[in-house]
């Protein structure tokens, strides 16, 4: 946790007086912000981690319902640890990445055992838990416990890069991402809080990648606008869905979600008949990533419920 000192670090001095104006950010976030249910008076670091896991990328409009659902039946960790694989699976639905759900799951349990059914402040201690990444981290100590500690996605990489390096795109992640964006926060721990959540809210909805809205931005100096909004000369490249080995594995996933137990290959060979060689290596990968399982006697099931 930091000690909201304000000190000038390396970053602040190369970025010298160029930054964000958080006064400016926070009246216009305490004004437009969404009312999303996460963000609403007495949500718990839980639940909080899980919007977090539900959330990377994929929309609000999708994760919502489903974390309304999920904060119902596990409120708290030892309820998901007491759930099968299976069971958190097919609440996972469509939000895709299924991968996630599994992680939560095993998070839920080592919570559960370790932690005393609580979700831990130190970034340090996040970091170890199954499933959490550098940004999960840091966003559950900001968000959940309003701890002054850089949040940086991509909402927040776009928005630092157009206002104060005054570039279109952000380009690859780097190393000092977290620096730059740290030098930015209010040294006041409960104003850091804030304004990093506003900094990503300003990238999700005004900030936009490809269609920013300047006329609505809350920010009185922008680099990027100053500069006349210089194109970037990077190629974006659209990631196609439809016929993709992403799309054949959750094909072969709804049949197992919406059976009530293993079910026989040719099941599962009708789910996806465009490409068998294709519907091999999704039902392969699905197989290695612990996503689901085949019984001794060659039926498949969701991870868990192979021996019923």
């Amino acid at each position: 946790m930091h000690s909201g000192t304000g000190r000038a670090t390396p970053a602040r001095q190369q970025l010298g007086d160029r930054g964000i104006d958080p006064d400016a950010l926070l009246d216009w976030y305490a004004e437009t912000a969404r009312d999303l249910p996460w963000r609403r008076p007495g949500v718990t670091a839980w639940q909080i981690l899980m919007s977090e896991i539900m959330l990377q990328q994929t929309p609000v409009v999708r994760v919502e319902p489903i974390w309304l659902e999920w904060v119902a039946r596990w409120p708290v960790p030892s309820a998901m640890a007491a759930s099968s694989q299976a069971e958190v699976l097919r609440a996972w639905g469509k939000l895709g990445y299924p991968r996630r759900a599994l992680r939560l799951h095993e998070c839920s349990r080592v919570l559960a055992a370790e932690h005393g059914d609580e979700v831990p402040t130190d970034v340090d201690v996040l970091l170890g838990l199954p499933g959490i990444g550098a940004y999960t981290a840091r966003a559950v100590a900001c968000f959940a416990y309003g701890q002054r500690v850089p949040v940086v996605d991509t909402n927040v990489r776009r928005v630092v890069a157009r206002a104060v390096h005054g570039r279109a795109e952000a380009g690859n992640p780097a190393a000092r991402d977290l620096a730059e964006t740290e030098a930015l926060l209010p040294a006041k721990i409960d104003r850091a809080a804030r304004f990093s959540a506003a900094l990503m809210e300003l990238g999700a909805t005004v900030c936009t990648a490809r269609t920013p809205d300047c006329g609505r931005c809350p920010l009185p100096v922008c680099a990027w606008v100053t500069a006349g909004r210089p194109v970037s000369e990077a190629v974006r490249r659209t990631q196609k869905y439809e016929g993709t080995d992403r799309q054949a594995r959750g094909r072969l996933l709804d049949v197992l979600r919406a059976a009530s137990g293993p079910v026989e290959r040719v099941r599962l060979d009708l789910a996806w008949t465009r490409d068998p060689g294709q519907r091999d290596r999704a039902l392969d990968s699905l197989l290695v990533d612990g996503l689901i399982e085949q019984t001794a006697d060659g039926l498949f099931a969701l991870a868990g419920e192979g021996d019923r």
